[in-house]
């Protein structure tokens, strides 16, 4: 769990000593565990600002899901939109633009529109929830949900997908996974989902596997596999749609 922490968020933690490729791949088991806390914690933000006005409430929710988790998840979908544009087509032209750490216009464009969907969803469920005691379903739907079926989806896409770069910290989470508890705590994660909000849930959940299936058929059929930049730009979709989807049905 340390390791996860340590890895998908900005909290100041530490391994020591530092850990085996063994403990990384199993920490990936405990992904959406750590989703569903930065939910929680997004959306004690969204309580604590939910008497200022829904634009700049909104503005300071998606900073904290932006600032805890250090860009790292649109780092990779900024990668990804670059080397699906500039690589015609042609897996090796894509792989080596995914390694450039410069952003192109489309990169921009892309982190930009998906940071203003994400934006205007959080705004519109702020409005919604305006003078209800601790928000309402759809506010704690829209907070929660989204960072924890996004994570819950990457123990299935490493558990059924193959990565196909040499190294990487992605490989050791690829070589030493433990598929069968990724998998279980995935689908503990839909189930509680459901049990919890039920009609958001069922929405957010149709919606993410749906991302889910288009981004690892273009990932596979592009490059044969996935890369971590296609792990975290699937996160980063899975969220946006999530949000977008229990904002349209609150």
């Amino acid at each position: 769990m340390r390791i996860a922490l340590q890895f998908l968020t900005c909290l100041p933690l530490r391994v020591e000593p530092p850990p085996e490729a063994r403990e990384i791949g199993l920490s990936l088991a405990c992904y959406p565990i750590v989703g569903l806390g930065l939910g929680v914690g997004l959306w004690a933000i969204a309580l604590a600002v939910s008497r200022l006005p829904a634009m700049l409430a909104a503005a300071i929710v998606l900073t904290a899901w932006v600032g805890i988790t250090g860009a790292l998840h649109i780092d990779g979908l900024a990668d990804i939109a670059d080397a699906w544009v500039g690589g015609h087509g042609d897996r090796e032209r894509t792989l080596d633009i995914m390694k450039d750490p410069r952003s192109g216009p489309v990169a921009l464009a892309v982190v930009s529109c998906l940071l203003l969907l994400k934006f205007s969803a959080l705004a519109a469920l702020t409005a919604h929830s305006f003078g209800a005691p601790w928000g309402d379903s759809h506010l704690s739907a829209g907070c929660i949900l989204p960072p924890l079926l996004a994570r819950a989806a990457i123990p299935v896409l490493f558990a059924h997908t193959p990565y196909v770069r040499a190294q990487g910290i992605a490989r050791d989470l690829s070589s030493h996974q433990s598929r069968g508890m990724g998998c279980l705590i995935a689908a503990s994660s839909a189930l509680g989902a459901l049990a919890v909000w039920r009609t958001p849930a069922a929405l957010a959940l149709g919606a993410a596997a749906l991302t889910y299936f288009l981004i690892r058929t273009g990932l596979v059929r592009r490059l044969g596999g996935f890369t971590g930049d296609g792990a975290g730009a699937l996160i980063e979709v899975i969220e946006a749609v999530c949000v977008v989807v229990v904002a349209a049905a609150s």
